[in-house]
This record gives C-alpha cells, sequence and structure tokens, in this order.
C-alpha cells in the first residue's frame, strides 16, 4: 500500500523534509497514518546514510529505534511520537547541511564524524585539526583501497598502519586511537565500495 496516497500527501524528497512537509505530517488527523509515515521516511534516510556515514547512520538508527519501541510499548502517544520522529527528521536534515557549514564533502565528513565520536579528541583537538585529518584520510584511503582491500589482509594491515600514522601525527589521543582506527576502516569499507562502482 502506498503510505502517501492513503495519507493524501505528495511522495516527498526525503533529503529536503521541508518544514512544509513536516507541517503538513504534523497537521494530519489520522495519527497513526503520520507515524507510519514519518517512519518510512526516515528508514528510508537511514538506508541512505548507511552507504555513506556508519557514525550517523547509526546514531540515527539508535534514536529512530527508541521512538519506536516506545510506541510499540505505548510508552507515548502517536502524537508525541510524530513529534519526535519530526524531530529526528530535522537532525537528519541539519547533519547534512553540517558538512557545508564546517568545509567538508560527504567524503569527509564522515570521516570526520569516525574521528569525531571520541569526545576527548575534540576538546585536545579542536575541530580545524579534526577537519585535516578527515581530509589527508579521504586522500590517503581513497589513494591505497582497491576493490577487494577488505578481504587481502596485507592490503587491510597497510590501509590501518597508514590512518594509526596519521592519528599519532597529528595528536589524537593514544588512548581512543584503536576504537576511532576501527570506526575509520569500517567507514572506508564503506566508501571504498562506493568508489569502486562510482
Amino acid at each position: 500500500m502506498d503510505i502517501f496516497a492513503a495519507a493524501g500527501l505528495p511522495k516527498p524528497d526525503i533529503s529536503i523534509l521541508s518544514d512544509e512537509f513536516l507541517a503538513e505530517v504534523r497537521g494530519m488527523p489520522q495519527r497513526n497514518l503520520a507515524v507510519e509515515l514519518l517512519q518510512k521516511l526516515l528508514k528510508g534516510e537511514l538506508a541512505t546514510r548507511r552507504r555513506k556515514n556508519v557514525v550517523q547512520a547509526r546514531s540515527f538508527a539508535e534514536m529512530l529505534e527508541q521512538t519506536i519501541r516506545r510506541n510499540q510499548n505505548r510508552a507515548i502517544e502517536a502524537a508525541q511520537v510524530i513529534e519526535e520522529l519530526i524531530e529526528l527528521a530535522k537532525e537528519m536534515r541539519e547533519a547534512r547541511a553540517r558538512g557545508e557549514a564546517l568545509g567538508l564533502s560527504d567524503e569527509e565528513l564522515a570521516f570526520y564524524d569516525a574521528l569525531e565520536t571520541n569526545d576527548s579528541a575534540v576538546k585536545v583537538l579542536g575541530d580545524e585539526t579534526l577537519r585535516k585529518i578527515a581530509r589527508e584520510l579521504v586522500a590517503t584511503v581513497r589513494t591505497n583501497v582497491t576493490i577487494d582491500w577488505t578481504l587481502r589482509e596485507n592490503v587491510r594491515a597497510q590501509v590501518r598502519v597508514l590512518v594509526k600514522r596519521i592519528l599519532r601525527r597529528y595528536g589524537y589521543p593514544p588512548d581512543r586511537q584503536e576504537v576511532a582506527t576501527q570506526t575509520v576502516l569500517e567507514q572506508a569499507a564503506l566508501l571504498s565500495a562506493e568508489w569502486a562502482t562510482g
């Protein structure tokens, strides 16, 4: 069933999630239909983000899952669920614009987010250094990965060494380097698959 047609709404472009569209959904008399509509849109947006930005996708997926679970357990009313889902949609829209504000491409933002998950790194290094690291990671990973790099242990090890070297050079907190390296490699695997097909 086309949930948009049932709601009497045009199928929106999720990348925009305009305030006007969200206001239309908020004003729908069929609350359960509005909840389903927002869930469908947000899950679609999450699927897109999973292919590009592992950290953002994980964070937003957790927030969406919590709201859905509370709704299914009847812990909150449909009107509150709608408000929370609309707020999540706005956060997703703002996250998309964040890269532009930081002067980073989508790929650079994905690596920046992988580094920024560590609060102490943000405090110690600051935004500017994290941006430099993200740019260098994109350039380094892009030139050192092949289509099958995730399957070849020697290439994975080489990329891991390069990532750790970059983190050390910029003074990334040593106690957090392993976690950051893992997240960066996970992000690199996502993007390298896209680079291979694009």
